[in-house]
């Protein structure tokens, strides 16, 4: 007995990867103009996104080169005030017991002099221009990481004469450029010896007028006491030596005695910076959706000027799975392009930005991962709903329309 045989189904249909992708950009071709418009929407956000991270990661890299050649290692002590709030001074001793912690690799300090500075005798007693007078160790120098951008720095003879170096910030004030210079101080002329570039880790000296010990002592009666102290230790020893400075300059009170680190002051300003980048990648985050919004809408109407051709392609024996794939594709390659213009363009800006600062140009490889990871969910994303109304439309109702 003889059965009917199954009638077999014919193999099903599949678009080759060159078929995909002549497809996709048969659309593309077609209105070149329109397709460069909506990608620049999806090029927008990504660059935005790109440069931000990138110049924030240039300018955090030049950050910590810096850190790195001025060292982190600086420690610095001021007089804090008493259990009554009252001020209090530190001993006149405090640099040589500094000195003695073991670890301890130099120290130098500052006293604050009550003395105003002016340009001339004849300058307003009103505008002092917030410069101050300070008692400096011949040491200070080396230990801060300060140079001389001018003149020199004070030595053994110098500090013992009237002449004084101003700091970056109180040399433009009062006006004065070259060394050799005489200015106002204390009821007194001082002869400027040199100007110092900006010091990045103690920059209260930028707005001083720098005298020795010696003629501080001589001219304005300072007592010895410093203001402010400097130390630098090895990175390993910071963490111990910042426990015994307090206690070691004063060790009946060394609640009174207020220990900083300069470079967590930077590092701080750092991470406000790194704050106000999250929100501009947020808002970078928001152009990239309006440029998403811009190929789905795009894609939508691309949809709809193309049914004719939608449907003879249906007509001709093409499957719904064929058409989803064409327009989904398309906002594909419509992102991407979009994504790659984008990265260029960030990636440029930093440059730019790097180069017109003197950072170290600096791009994270994550972020440019991120960049195509969004491109392409956004592409899908964008072409999923206009695929799937493309594979919807009925061939006679497309071919009659």
């Amino acid at each position: 007995m003889t059965t009917p045989e199954s009638p077999t189904r014919p193999p099903r249909s599949r678009l080759l990867v060159a078929d995909v992708l002549r497809l996709g950009t048969a659309g593309l071709r077609a209105r070149p103009a329109r397709a460069i418009l909506s990608a620049l929407g999806i090029a927008i956000g990504i660059a935005a996104m790109i440069s931000v991270v990138g110049i924030s990661a240039s300018s955090q890299a030049a950050l910590n080169q810096k850190l790195a050649s001025l060292g982190t290692n600086l420690l610095t002590a001021t007089a804090g005030k008493s259990i009554f709030g009252d001020p209090t001074e530190l001993p006149g001793d405090t640099v040589g017991k500094i000195r003695l912690i073991d670890g301890v690799e130099k120290a130098s300090s500052v006293g604050l002099l009550a003395q105003n500075v002016y340009r001339s005798p004849l300058s307003d007693p009103a505008a002092s221009g917030g410069i101050s007078a300070m008692a400096a160790d011949l040491q200070l120098l080396d230990v801060v990481g300060g140079s001389v951008r001018s003149g020199t720095w004070l030595n053994a003879a110098t500090g013992a004469f009237p002449t004084v170096v101003l700091g970056d910030t109180a040399a433009r004030r009062l006006g004065v450029v070259t060394p050799g210079t005489e200015i106002w101080l204390g009821g007194k002329l001082m002869t400027v010896i040199g100007i110092l570039n900006p010091v990045v880790l103690a920059p209260e000296l930028d707005t001083s007028a720098l005298m020795g010990d010696q003629a501080a002592t001589e001219l304005f009666g300072f007592r010895g006491n410093p203001t402010t102290v400097y130390e630098r230790s090895s990175d390993e020893a910071v963490p111990r030596v910042r426990a015994l400075l307090a206690p070691t300059i004063s060790p009946e009170a060394p609640n009174q005695v207020e220990i900083s680190r300069p470079s967590d002051a930077l590092a701080a300003k750092n991470a406000a910076d790194q704050t106000f980048t999250g929100l501009l990648v947020g808002l970078g985050s928001v152009a990239l959706l309006v440029g998403g919004i811009g190929v789905a809408n795009t894609m939508i109407i691309s949809v709809l000027e193309r049914r004719r051709e939608i449907g003879l392609r249906r007509a001709l024996g093409a499957g719904k799975g064929h058409i989803r794939v064409q327009f989904l594709v398309e906002a594909l390659l419509l992102s991407a392009f979009g994504g790659i213009l984008g990265m260029i363009l960030g990636a440029g800006v930093t440059a730019g930005m790097a180069i017109a600062n003197n950072w170290p140009f600096t791009l994270p490889a994550e972020t440019v991962a991120v960049g195509l990871g969004a491109t392409v969910v956004i592409g899908a994303i964008a072409g999923l709903y206009p695929a799937i109304r493309a594979a919807r439309t009925p061939p006679t109702a497309a071919l009659s329309s």
